[in-house]
Order: structure tokens, then sequence, then C-alpha cells
């Protein structure tokens, strides 16, 4: 059975494929045109974010039985298209925890103590420190919107760091957020009350576009919020306009409406930080997603035990 591999995956992933004795094919970065014409040849695809598996591409699987996801997010991934077809997708919901929960706090502490502006200043020759005054986490609030598995890591974290810690998750039973000593409330009272604002949240219709305008007015106008989850959870263009008009004291983005900010006005601004979508890019997390959807293609088509499959039933 042949495997086709459409975006940079950890040997470690690979060699587990073949040694099951899978042919594996690794054909990173190509477009929707070629997909479309290999495809039939698989059983399984293993994409991480880059590669756009359309319905087009899925009709054209004729054999394909899985699309495996070496990560969590699958807005990438027709999964309806994929569900009607009876592809079974599935993601690796725990390889990236830790590193998106690491590189959220360090986005949450790079935008309060500004160090890559300072840093870029002193490349320039500069010694400022007055224009760099920075301030503490320690007693602050941080509100978490999804309180889930990166959520929950991010709380941890925070607790760690002197932080109050309060989140807005229907989906949460509130035992589990007393178990983190987090304290659960609804949206608009969440955002009263944040002096730092995280989100992580899948993207879908309900979260799309879930803090635009209205919900930035409502927060204080020292906040400042961090979005490593997918982009457009979080509304670019209110975001802009609230850093200009002084509503919002700063901005850390990992993930970006359309992909990349380039051309974006945020990356005009000084009081923004942004990374390109680095939450997941650890050597420990990269290992692990590629050895865990190894895994769980194995298990599927030698032993036909389904995990972590996210089509719509």
């Amino acid at each position: 059975m042949k495997i086709l591999i459409t975006d940079s995956l950890a040997k470690e992933g690979i060699d587990k494929l073949r040694g099951e004795g899978f042919e594996v094919s690794e054909q990173i970065g190509i477009g929707e045109e070629k997909l479309v014409n290999i495809i039939p040849s698989y059983v399984a695809l293993i994409v991480r974010s880059g590669t756009k598996v359309t319905e087009k591409v899925i009709n054209a699987g004729s054999n394909l039985k899985i699309i495996g996801r070496a990560g969590t997010g699958v807005d990438n991934v027709d999964v309806n298209a994929a569900t009607r077809k009876g592809i079974i997708v599935m993601n690796t919901p725990d390889g990236n925890t830790i590193s998106v929960a690491e590189h959220t706090i360090s986005m949450m502490l790079a935008l309060s103590r500004n160090i890559p502006q300072a840093h870029l200043s002193l490349q320039k020759g500069q010694w400022n420190r007055g224009k760099f005054m920075g301030t503490q986490v320690y007693g602050k609030i941080l509100g978490i919107i999804g309180l889930g598995r990166i959520g929950s890591e991010v709380a941890k974290r925070a607790k760690g760091l002197g932080m109050k810690v309060i989140a807005y998750d229907p989906f949460i039973p509130r035992k589990r957020a007393e178990e983190l000593k987090v304290n659960l409330c609804e949206l608009k009272e969440l955002l009263l009350q944040v002096d730092y604002l995280t989100v992580h949240t899948p993207l879908t219709p309900q979260t799309k576009n879930l803090i635009g305008d209205k919900e930035i007015r409502l927060m204080k106008k020292s906040v400042r919020i961090i979005n490593c989850a997918r982009g457009g959870i979080i509304e670019e263009n209110s975001l802009y306009q609230a850093l200009k008009e002084g509503r919002v004291r700063g901005v850390a983005l990992d993930v970006f409406e359309n992909g990349k900010p380039f051309g974006s006005p945020l990356m005009e601004l000084d009081s923004v930080v942004l990374t390109p979508h680095l939450g997941a890019s650890t050597e420990e997390a990269q290992r692990k997603v590629a050895v865990d959807i190894a895994c769980q293609i194995v298990d599927a088509l030698k032993w036909n035990k389904v995990r972590n499959a996210v089509n719509n039933i």
C-alpha cells in the first residue's frame, strides 16, 4: 500500500511507516493540479498545514482511505467532502500541545517587555531603555477562550507566573476548570476583566471573527491580545483600528487571516509582535506528531483501529 506525504514530516514518522511495510512517497509542496493527478495511486495522504486538501483532490482519490493531519487543525482539509466519500480524516491532537502553550507564554512575555522591538533597536546601535518600558504579568488577569488541551496548558503556566486566570468555554465541565483553578465565565464577563486575552479554539463557522470591534470595545484600553491558534478567530482589521486608536496596548500573532501577513497594516505597527506560525515548530513536537500520525495510520490500515477521527457524523 502506498502513502503520500506532501508537507515535511519528521524522519521518525516516515521510518515507522516504511518499517511496517508501506511504500512512502514524499512530494513536498506540490499544488492542487499535480495532487489531483497522482492521488489515485495512494491509500493514505499525510499533510500538515501547508497542503490544501480540497474537494477536487478528495474526489480524485479513488483509492484514498485516510487523510492524516500531523497536527491539530484541519481547516486546510475539506472534512465534509471526505466524509461524504467515506474517507477518514484524523489528526494528532496531543502532539504539539506543550509547544504551542509555551509559544503562547513566550509571545505574552515578549509583548509585555517589548523584547523584539528592543532587540531591533540595539541592532541599530541605539540604547533607549525608557522607550521600552514594560509591564509585569504577575498579578494580571489572563482570559483564555477555549480551555481544551492547549488552553489548559497555558492556564497552568500562567498560574505559575502568578496570574489570575479566567476562561470562556461552553464545552468544558465546571469540574475541569476547578481542577485547573480557573474561573469559568461568560464571554462578555471575561472581556470586561482581562489584561491579556489569548484564544485556543479551532477555526469554525462559530469561532470565525469571534473577536471583532464590538468585543474589543468591551476590553480595557491596556489589554494585550495573543493568537497562536488559528487566523480568522480574531478580526485583524478590528485589531489594527483598535491599536491605531489606542484602544489596545499590544498584539502578538502567530497565525493570520490570509495565511501570511504580508501586506497587512499590522506589520507597520511597533506595538505588534508577529511570528510565522511557529507554535508547533519545535523538534520535540514535530517528532511526536510524525510518530503519532504514522502509528494511527498503521493501526487503521492494518488493524481497522481508528483513533482521533474528526469526520462529521
